[in-house]
């Protein structure tokens, strides 16, 4: 499942000139007929939402149950990427862009507005009450919990299986390649990474044109600056414009030092509320919401009020499962990006529980002393302004407690920089899918979506087509619902094939070696304790290893397998057995540096401490065991254990 496919342009010619001609036809459309254009998209979102409840549902029910499976089952220790391959990003790193990129703005927009407006107008009951409070706080964590982070999960899997793992380009075409083969490639490849490009621009920007209200609430707060367009379009000037900077950076420098600035302000903000709020009563309340959630979880999950119907379900539930499929592919493709090295477990665990687990924290420290406050402390009017003006609500909720003004500085500051990170995670992503899936690409490239993001938000907030045009993003749920669950079916067939290669090469008893098992006591021993440089262990790959290719190579053709050396990683000599349509089989064997140890180093210089082994690599990575110092016939016999192997596992999967 390896791509050939070899590309000398950065642009992928087709997707960028589709996606661009789409965009501009569809934000003309929005500017210059905003009512006409809210009136069709709004029917359709409605429509949709009316006729294919029932869908949605069972669709983020079953992506929810099959991440869970995947990474509690015998996949979970599948790498995403090869086997020898390390995280790029620390754990901290890693959580803080993955939280940010995905929902860090909307708990700030709705970690105070959602529990309320549940709480003042539940689905069910009476409202201001006992039981509304507890209702109001399980319903947030259902939207807010593991469904959201189970469709941001399944995609970026899928995305980092195949980009990582099989070499294929890392845009939304890959998750096909089990279905389609090299039909990605095509038309409909390019249809797919169209729909993605233009899915994720329009997202950002209607998020960015609402977005600039609430900082705008804000500045208003804290500066008594004017609520006005004028403003407003300054404040989106300004957002792209920093995140234009940090997208210039790049992603190990701009966006993860801003990722990690936001989520540092956003556990001081969270710490200084819990301490100045009523903390024990917060503390208990999160155990009760935590246990709350996971009690009711299958019943909200499958519930659709069928028998008691109501429109509470469309406005909300329906709009929030909507509204996290249509962000999936930018946050998906963007958890990605930043995935390699992680084994499936690891990535599911982290990208599933730890931010579900912060922002039911988020939601209980904000949501339930908003709802105290109003209970118990006569905060009618925070109500009141949630009701009308949500974007004003944490400011609202802020003044409450001391320092009112530092605390609403920080809020602000956070709220733009989760706008920024946002911005450039997502031009980082478009970047991407115009890219052919390149990680390296000019600067100028992410610098043109960056802007063109920012531009599409200046234009539809000025022109009043942003409601049109988020009741458009939200309708193309439906049609990548079905993308997705089609692409959820080849990532199992693909994570079968894997799992069946890695016990072949793990448990298959095979008849013994022609060598490699019978090195002489002393030959072992004096490899363990003998340290090489780098150039003594190139002259054994250049002499004994490339031999031993080349006698097998020969072999091979002479009993008509096609199979050959390939030269081009750095000129490190690799093995090639070619199976046709079946997977083909690669031996290649390279030098890997290692600190030596403490006993035998006397020199503080670190190049003079390390020390180098010839290790083994198939096609699935590192297979972390050296051959430094075998005999060509050693090698030999070890390349033929792993074909071997190699054929065991085709005979497996072609049963």
């Amino acid at each position: 499942m390896v791509s050939r496919k070899r590309s000398v342009h950065n642009i992928n010619k087709p997707v960028f000139a589709g996606s661009a001609a789409l965009v501009f036809f569809l934000v003309g459309y929005a500017a210059l007929f905003p009512s006409h254009s809210e009136a069709v998209f709004t029917a359709v979102q409605n429509s949709i939402m009316t006729n294919a409840s029932w869908f949605y549902v069972a669709a983020v029910a079953v992506i929810l149950i099959g991440v869970v499976c995947i990474g509690l089952g015998r996949y979970g220790d599948i790498k995403l990427g090869p086997d020898h391959s390390e995280p790029d990003f620390s754990f901290s790193s890693w959580f803080a862009m993955l939280f940010s990129a995905g929902m860090g703005i909307g708990l700030m927009f709705f970690g105070v507005g959602e529990p309320v407006m549940h709480f003042l107008s539940p689905p069910k009951g009476d409202p201001g009450t006992i039981e509304a409070a507890k209702e109001a706080m399980g319903i947030t964590f259902f939207h807010w919990g593991f469904h959201a982070w189970a469709i941001y999960a399944i995609v970026a899997l899928i995305l980092a299986f195949f980009g990582y793992r099989h070499n294929l380009p890392l845009t939304l075409r890959s998750a096909l390649y089990p279905l389609i083969g090299e039909k990605i490639y095509g038309p409909i490849g390019h249809m797919i990474d169209i729909f993605a490009i233009v899915g994720t621009i329009f997202g950002v920007a209607t998020a960015l044109g609402y977005g600039v209200l609430q900082v705008n609430s804000g500045l208003n707060y804290l500066f008594a600056v004017s609520v006005t367009t004028e403003v407003q379009v300054g404040l989106i000037i300004f957002i792209t414009a920093l995140a234009t900077l940090s997208v210039a950076s790049g992603l190990d420098k701009g966006i993860r030092l801003l990722s990690e600035l936001n989520l540092l302000l956003a556990c001081l903000l969270l710490l200084i509320v819990i301490s100045l709020g009523p903390t024990t009563l917060l503390l208990q309340m999160f155990v009760q919401n935590f246990g709350g959630y996971f009690s009711e979880l299958v019943d909200k999950t499958f519930n659709l009020y069928a028998y008691e119907p109501t429109d509470w379900l469309g406005g909300w539930t329906l709009f929030y499962w909507a509204w996290w499929l249509s962000w999936s592919p930018f946050v998906g493709m963007f958890i990605a990006r930043i995935s390699r090295g992680r084994t499936i477990r690891e990535f599911i665990c982290g990208v599933l529980f730890v931010p579900s687990a912060l922002t039911f924290l988020w939601m209980t420290v904000f949501g339930n002393t908003s709802i105290d406050l109003i209970m118990h402390h006569n905060a009618g009017d925070l109500g009141q302004i949630v009701q009308t003006d949500v974007s004003l609500a944490l400011f609202k909720f802020l003044e409450y407690f001391p320092f009112t003004n530092v605390l609403s500085g920080i809020a602000t500051i956070m709220v733009v920089i989760f706008f920024v990170t946002s911005s450039d995670s997502s031009a980082m992503v478009i970047d991407l899918l115009a890219s052919k899936g390149k990680g390296k690409t000019p600067v100028w490239q992410r610098i043109f979506w960056s802007c063109l993001i920012g531009l599409v938000a200046l234009v539809l907030m000025l022109a009043g087509g942003l409601k049109s045009l988020q009741s458009a993003t939200i309708a193309t749920a439906l049609p990548f619902s079905i993308i997705l669950l089609i692409s959820g079916y080849g990532l199992l067939k693909a994570l079968a094939i894997d799992a069946a290669k890695r016990e072949s090469l793990s448990q298959t008893t095979l008849s013994p070696s022609s060598g490699s098992h019978h090195i002489p006591w002393e030959s072992r021993l004096h490899n363990l304790i003998n340290f090489p440089e780098q150039k003594s262990v190139a002259r054994f790959m250049n002499k004994t290893v490339l031999s031993a290719m080349q006698a097998v190579s020969g072999e091979l053709k002479n009993q008509g397998v096609e199979a050959s050396i390939d030269t081009k990683l750095r000129g490190i000599p690799a093995l090639v057995v070619s199976h046709g349509d079946e997977q083909d089989f690669l031996y290649r064997v390279k030098p890997r540096a290692y600190m030596q140890p403490s006993f035998v180093i006397d020199d503080e210089d670190e190049d003079e401490s390390k020390y180098y082994r010839a290790e083994v690599f198939l096609l699935e990575g590192g297979q972390d065991y050296d051959i430094m110092g075998w005999t060509r016939e050693q090698v030999i016999g070890d390349i033929i254990d792993q074909y071997e192997k190699h054929m065991h596992f085709l005979h497996t999967v072609r049963d």
